[in-house]
């Protein structure tokens, strides 16, 4: 009788404890952590069941860190607390403490000592080369990740539009090519968890801001990759996505106010037309579309003019540049966002850190509209983004239009578009804050425009390296890299890089196996964006052009110590370089230096061949 006593009393206190554990589980804090010192406020997001129905408090009492406001959501598995961090506070370990009165529950949480140096740190400026990287398709460093137990979508290298399993550990393992390239940053296409069930690779519908995904590795070998681009002296732009997030995101199906994400009596997709952000004549209804429909099915429009979320996306921004030591960001579909409140976000990420950069992706072929996304820039509504970069879509337009016009030119045709676009100029804020390219991961390979012919692809590059702004470059455009099957669209012209993944026939990243056109075009490009890298004159010299309508173009970049020519014949003819016509600008400079052979260069009966350039400097 006693032994089963015995049993009973064990089985109630048993009972007992269980009953004493509290009926919710704190599922999410975000941010993960924090750090003293911060100028951002701190507004931790707690999701868990019935979290609503609990006070929140911070221990150590009287330690410079507590809680300053509670907010209710409108679900009951959120609040929203307002932290008070002292200037004197200490770095540490705290407690967060939740408690109905009968029930009590201790989270931990970190606030750690910033970084020296960290809000002075500097970003990515027109000095760079920026390589852009689409990670599932460049290198595979660690294959055991290839597909886990934690994601929906599994890889498939035979299938274009499916996971193919590059990763982080595969772009460590590659730095040295990308760094031997010339290039000084580096831009991968999201990282950040998208759990879709098919074509996740691309990475721009996010499932968790705070996880790196698996099959790329974790937010601990992400701030080592970090940590190995600056050792190779690479910057680090990571891109984010503000204006929509997956619906496998774990917030989706609980989230915190009914307007958290744009809701629609049925399926309403964006209009795509983000001129009505700008147009006088615009209907209400068109713009609230456009900024408010979706982007895909699976693509969650956020609503940034909900303030949490607001403030949900400056700390998550702040977050990722602190703990991972980033330069700058690159954010997508930039004038999707509602305006005004990305102009606060952008605000409140210069303010932590003034010397910052952010890149906008603004995907425009009219100037105007483009002008109106650069922060700074005397709108007539009064409007300011405080975005400081834009990329430069005008001139993505004729560079690639031009590239398939290699005749002898006319009107409106051949050089004479580039020409066309850079002389409106005028229309811009900041010409040193434009990211130029001929090609990115959502466009037909500029391999593919050019026909894989090496000589306009030369062209293109000489172009890139000696324009104003700071030039950007798909991974493998180096290297003449040609879609799968162009009909196909985007997973075919995202290709892999070939050398990137164990048993490929050839390994590109070595250079002992470069050969014909490929050679050709690599070295061109290695040689002439490795001599950009210390060229002020290029950095932040002004432009001097010259309109002809023969397919040729004559441009000079110069400060007061340098002059650098250039001369691009993409016609089918050989052109004599009319350098009378350029005496506004030679007269009084000696001989000059062709930049890509060293042979000196006299400024009379220079021939430039069909379909190539000329690139000479000269010293004052």
């Amino acid at each position: 009788m006693k032994r089963v006593l015995t049993i009973i009393m064990l089985l109630a206190v048993a009972f007992n404890a269980s009953a004493a554990k509290p009926k919710f589980d704190i599922k999410h804090i975000e941010p993960l952590s924090w750090w003293v010192g911060m100028n951002t406020p701190l507004q931790l997001m707690i999701n868990g069941d019935g979290i609503s129905a609990f006070d929140v408090a911070i221990l150590p009492e009287d330690s410079g860190v507590a809680v300053a406001k509670v907010h209710q959501a409108d679900s009951p598995n959120y609040l929203f607390v307002d932290v008070a961090i002292s200037d004197d506070a200490a770095a540490g370990e705290y407690t967060l403490r939740f408690s109905d009165g009968k029930r009590r529950y201790d989270y931990p949480y970190t606030i750690a000592e910033r970084r020296e140096g960290s809000r002075e740190r500097l970003s990515f400026t027109n000095a760079d080369f920026v390589y852009l990287i689409m990670p599932d398709r460049f290198a595979n460093g660690d294959p055991s990740n290839d597909s886990t137990d934690d994601t929906a979508e599994k890889a498939l290298r035979s299938n274009p539009g499916r996971r193919h399993g590059g990763d982080l550990q595969g772009m460590i393992d590659h730095l040295d090519y990308i760094a031997d390239l010339g290039a000084t940053a580096i831009w991968s296409t999201p990282l950040l968890l998208d759990n879709e069930n098919g074509a996740s690779y691309h990475g721009y519908s996010c499932s968790d801001y705070y996880l790196i995904d698996p099959r790329y590795g974790s937010n601990e070998l992400f701030k080592e990759y970090v940590e190995e681009c600056h050792k190779h002296d690479l910057k680090v732009i990571m891109d984010i996505v503000p204006n929509h997030s997956s619906t496998s995101h774990w917030w989706y199906a609980d989230q915190p106010f009914a307007d958290w994400t744009h809701q629609w009596d049925k399926y309403t997709q964006s209009n795509w037309t983000f001129s009505t952000n700008m147009d006088f004549n615009a209907s209400k209804a068109d713009l609230y579309q456009m900024e408010s429909g979706w982007f895909d099915r699976s693509m969650a429009d956020m609503n940034l003019d909900n303030e949490y979320l607001l403030n949900y996306f400056k700390q998550w921004a702040v977050w990722w540049i602190e703990y991972a030591d980033l330069d700058g960001f690159r954010v997508d579909t930039y004038p999707y966002n509602e305006k005004m409140p990305m102009s606060k976000w952008c605000e409140a990420v210069m303010a932590e850190y003034p010397n910052f950069n952010i890149v906008g992706e603004v995907w425009t072929s009219s100037i105007p509209q483009l002008a109106y996304w650069q922060g700074g820039n005397a709108n007539k509504d009064g409007f300011d983004s405080h975005l400081k970069s834009i990329m430069d879509f005008p001139l993505h337009d004729a560079i690639r239009a031009a590239m398939t016009e290699s005749g002898n030119g006319g009107w409106g045709q051949g050089m004479t578009r580039v020409y066309d676009v850079l002389s409106h100029d005028f229309v811009y804020h900041d010409l040193s804050n434009m990211m130029i390219m001929a090609a990115n991961h959502d466009t037909d390979r500029i391999g593919d425009v050019c026909e894989g012919d090496a000589r306009r692809m030369k062209i293109v590059h000489t172009l890139l390296a000696t324009l104003r702004g700071m030039p950007q470059m798909l991974y493998g455009d180096e290297l003449l890299f040609r879609s799968t099957d162009r009909s196909k669209g985007h997973p075919t012209l995202r290709v892999d890089f070939p050398g990137g993944w164990e048993g490929d026939r050839i390994n590109l990243f070595d250079r002992a196996n470069h050969f014909g056109a490929q050679k050709e075009v690599y070295d061109y490009t290695r040689h002439i964006m490795n001599w950009r890298k210390s060229k002020e004159v290029i950095h932040s010299g002004k432009t001097l052009h010259f309109i002809d309508r023969d397919n040729t173009y004559a441009y000079f970049r110069y400060n007061d110590n340098e002059v650098v020519f250039v001369y691009i014949n993409n016609s089918d003819n050989e052109r004599t370089v009319p350098w009378a016509r350029y005496a506004e600008i030679t007269e009084g400079l000696g001989d000059g230096v062709n930049v890509i052979t060293g042979e000196p260069i006299k400024m009379t009966g220079v021939k430039v061949a069909p379909m190539s350039t000329l690139v000479v400097e000269f010293v004052r």
